[in-house]
């Protein structure tokens, strides 16, 4: 791992950059536009979005101003809760390519995996069928990779009776005292790549002590710590940002490596930043 630009290598062949800039909460307009250039501008190359977000034409006009050709840039959105059928999904998925004004995806998720709107006896089919949606955009060279967020092993089990396509990614929170290792390793053994959204515990990771100290041991941020953290444990960190200066600085983490001990110190770190949500609990 030597800079942003670095990749992984999904399941089907397609390379990832290490790294993501994250956009949940990025109020959509100016603030989004600035912060996506920004990011560009320090050296990101994957920008992440999604429709509930609400930034994706935000998001897509950042990446057009910004000069940068779109073959050198790995763009991702995740699926409405609302879209959960068959139809629902595909409509989804060229409305996004439309608000972001791109020809296709890098990479696509299904967001949740029981949302609310269809929370029903008839849950896992929706859910298959809003896969077997990604699959034909998939086919169809809309979208270069797909995968999902939030899923636990019962999840996958769904898609599994049904699906053409194994996933390729599993986006999640994961964070210093936040780790959900069944689903880690469940997806690690099937070739699916990690993701982790929220790699900085939402900012409440800025107030432990034990990572105060290890910032303050390796004369570094608690956000540069905590990327580092990730990487070393081979998941993709999507931290999010809309000051420029703290951009730039979360993208400086391959000059410095955090030694064993630090690593097996975050590590034993449990429930300080609390956890991530029940995905068949969520009320939306």
């Amino acid at each position: 791992m030597k800079s942003l630009i670095d990749t992984y290598t999904l399941n089907n062949g397609s390379k990832i950059p290490i790294v993501g800039f994250g956009t949940w909460q990025t109020q959509d307009g100016p603030l989004a536009v600035v912060a996506v250039k920004s990011a560009l501008a320090s050296g990101y190359r994957h920008i992440d979005t999604a429709e509930m977000y609400g930034n994706e034409k935000s998001v897509g006009k950042a990446i057009r101003e910004s000069g940068i050709a779109r073959r050198t840039l790995f763009v991702t959105s995740k699926l409405n809760n609302q879209a959960h059928s068959y139809t629902a999904a595909k409509s989804a998925i060229e409305k996004s390519l439309k608000d972001l004004q791109v020809d296709y995806l890098d990479l696509f998720l299904i967001h949740w995996p029981n949302p609310k709107s269809t929370r029903t006896a008839q849950w896992k089919e929706h859910l298959q069928d809003t896969w077997r949606a990604l699959e034909d955009a998939y086919n169809e060279g809309k979208l270069k990779a797909i995968g999902v967020s939030n899923f636990r092993r019962r999840h996958f089990e769904v898609l599994a009776e049904t699906q053409t396509v194994t996933p390729m990614v599993n986006q999640i929170r994961i964070c210093p005292g936040d780790v959900d290792q069944e689903t880690i390793d469940y997806c690690r053994k099937q070739n699916i790549l990690l993701e982790a959204y929220s790699p900085l515990g939402t900012g409440k990771i800025f107030t432990d002590p034990t990572m105060q100290t290890l910032a303050a041991k390796n004369k570094r941020t608690i956000a540069q710590v905590c990327l580092r953290w990730s990487l070393q444990h081979r998941f993709l960190p999507l931290p999010k940002s809309i000051h420029e200066d703290r951009i730039e600085e979360n993208s400086h983490l391959f000059d410095f490596s955090l030694s064993s001990e630090d690593m097996q110190t975050i590590d034993q770190l449990n429930g300080i930043v609390g956890y991530a949500p029940d995905p068949d609990k969520v009320e939306f």
